[in-house]
């Protein structure tokens, strides 16, 4: 009989996720798979193309029973519901899960970012914070999974050997300690036991 898990001195209170190629079908298998009563907000940047409206939030909708919407600036970030980046605005979480647009600059070639959306998680949530890397080309979401890491949250990234784009996944490996690696199909099981507090790392 395996003993029970530890419990976290700190619940988390978000989880962020990071995204680019093929992350609309990476985003869809993990959505669709989290219950309703998920406990904690969920914040999402998907790279999309600047130039067009994005019908992303009704694709993910009808596929997730989480309410999803794009976030609007003065949203503040409730449980069970899932924020996206819209089109060329970067999304920051401030303090109480205030939720912020912005048309600051590109960082690394994009915007939204995902490296800004991890740090605003980092510095508003500190060990509270728990960010997941998808699949994707690039280096974005690197930068701020060190962040979260070095204020006490959680980063798990999708194993870039399964993912398919291993970019983004491989360059987060390479640039912290990964606190857990897997493949897409058991994100969403990661996610649920974690924010749960049934899974310890």
């Amino acid at each position: 009989m395996s003993a029970p898990s530890r419990s976290r001195a700190v619940p988390y209170e978000i989880v962020a996720i990071g995204a680019s190629a093929g992350g609309v079908k990476a985003l869809l298998t993990v959505l669709e798979a989290l219950p309703a009563d998920f406990p904690v907000p969920l914040v999402i940047v998907q790279h999309l193309d600047p130039r067009h409206d994005t019908v992303l939030a009704e694709l993910l909708g009808r596929r997730s029973r989480l309410r999803v919407k794009l976030a609007e600036a003065g949203d503040v970030a409730e449980p069970g519901v899932a924020y996206l980046a819209p089109p060329d605005r970067h999304l920051l979480v401030g303090p109480g899960g205030e939720l912020r647009l912005s048309e600051r600059d590109k960082v690394r070639f994009v915007r939204p970012s995902v490296d800004l959306l991890f740090e605003s998680v980092a510095e508003a949530y500190g060990p509270a914070a728990l960010v997941c890397v998808l699949t994707g080309t690039g280096f974005d979401g690197s930068a701020g999974a060190r962040a979260v890491s070095s204020h006490g949250g959680t980063v798990v990234a999708e194993d870039p050997s399964t993912a398919e784009f291993k970019g983004m996944p491989q360059a987060v490996v390479n640039s912290v300690a990964v606190d857990l690696t897997l493949p897409l199909e058991g994100i969403a099981d990661a996610l649920v036991a974690l924010t749960g507090g049934t899974r310890s790392l």
